[in-house]
């Protein structure tokens, strides 16, 4: 695998410009895609920035606001690394209320987020109108290869190493999640970027895999 050392910004710059070429007859649906100690939220906040910066409206929507409710992601139990994987994130709701609004044909009608997670009931956010050449951005776990519709998708990739070392110690069970993952969907062949991410401040861009 061969990987060049990038900026953040450098980085967010260069997917801010592949959302707005792709954005038009429907907003751009990019997944910025990988563990939360990878950077992704901040990634997605950062190619907001930019978009917004030149005049393109963008919404960052955190995948952790479509999680399933308790009675149903916590059903094998509060740290059960197959059910993290595989129960966690509601795949319909977020095709219902994000990817398909802002696909072909879609109404633009956007909903940042449904589930608040730790109070375990709805958020009530308001929805938002993403004009056609607008540009959503879903930032998460898990996104790649469960046949949700991006029209841009990057992974940023963590070594085993800097996971375990990155991740709070109340989450260290979730370690054979990101493994399983990595070996049954291979996300780094799924993504148009992809990005070496152990160090989130000091990302290099996957050149060739």
């Amino acid at each position: 695998m061969k990987a060049s050392p990038v900026t953040v910004a450098a980085l967010a710059a260069d997917l801010a410009e592949r959302a707005r070429t792709t954005a038009g007859t429907h907003p751009a649906r990019v997944a910025v895609d990988g563990a939360p100690t990878a950077g992704t939220a901040d990634l997605a906040e950062a190619v907001a920035g930019v978009l917004h910066d030149a005049g393109v409206f963008a919404l960052h929507v955190p995948a952790g606001g479509f999680l399933r409710a308790a009675s149903l992601r916590l059903e094998r139990g509060r740290t059960n690394p197959d059910a993290y994987y595989e129960d966690w994130l509601d795949l319909r709701a977020l095709t219902r209320e994000v990817l398909t609004p802002a696909g072909p044909g879609g109404t633009g009608r956007v909903l940042p987020s449904l589930w608040d997670p730790v109070l375990d009931r709805a958020t009530r956010a308001a929805y938002a109108d993403v004009p056609p050449h607008g540009v959503v951005i879903v930032s998460g776990v898990f996104l790649l290869g469960a046949g949700l519709d991006f029209d841009v998708a990057v992974h940023l990739m963590q070594s085993d190493a800097a996971l375990t070392r990155r991740l709070p110690a109340d989450l260290a069970w979730t370690v054979p999640a990101y493994g399983r993952y990595r070996d049954e969907v291979m996300p780094e062949y799924q993504a148009d970027v992809v990005v070496r991410a152990d160090d989130p401040a000091h990302p290099a861009l996957v050149t060739a895999i």
